[in-house]
């Protein structure tokens, strides 16, 4: 008997503890993000406001990270002038804000080669904070820690412009 109430007051505790755990959702009262800037030779991504740089984060890249990109499955993230249009609280990858690509000139470029141009580009969080992973492993994603994902998930609003260079 007494094995029994121990076992059911640890398992209360353990689900007292997931009740307490922090939201992923955080708020945020700074600048309005004006811009967001990737390089992704360097790696890096950078929340602007006009041209003061609020926060910078290290990012990985899709898993084939040189160039442009082309078509659905190439593994590259894509370069250009989009605008964030979508955010995803529910993302298998903890948060994400979608990328508007493919555009125009993508559509085209894919045309050409007799391929998809692929869609469904983000910046996002991990699928697991657990899982040690090497860089660069996305489909063309951008993606951060996930502790870095709520603060750029509270800072971007849709419609701001992200550039994303070699």
């Amino acid at each position: 008997m007494k094995r029994r109430h121990l076992m059911m007051g640890g398992a209360a505790a353990m689900s007292l503890g997931a009740c307490s755990s922090p939201s992923k959702f955080r708020t945020y009262s700074g600048p309005d993000v004006t811009y967001i800037v990737v390089n992704k030779e360097a790696r890096r991504m950078y929340l602007l406001h006009d041209d003061k740089v609020l926060k910078d984060y290290v990012i990985d890249l899709g898993f084939a990270p040189i160039g442009d990109k082309f078509f659905e499955g190439d593994g590259r993230t894509p370069e250009g002038t989009y605008l964030i249009d979508r955010r995803n609280p529910n993302s298998q990858f903890h948060l994400s804000l979608g990328i508007s690509y493919p555009n125009e000139r993508d559509r085209a470029e894919a045309a050409a080669l007799g391929k998809p141009p692929g869609g469904d580009i983000f910046i996002h969080g991990e699928s697991s904070p657990f899982k040690r992973r090497r860089s660069d492993w996305t489909w063309g994603c951008i993606a951060v820690p996930n502790r870095e994902m709520e603060d750029v998930y509270a800072m971007v609003r849709n419609g701001t412009p992200i550039q994303i260079n070699p």
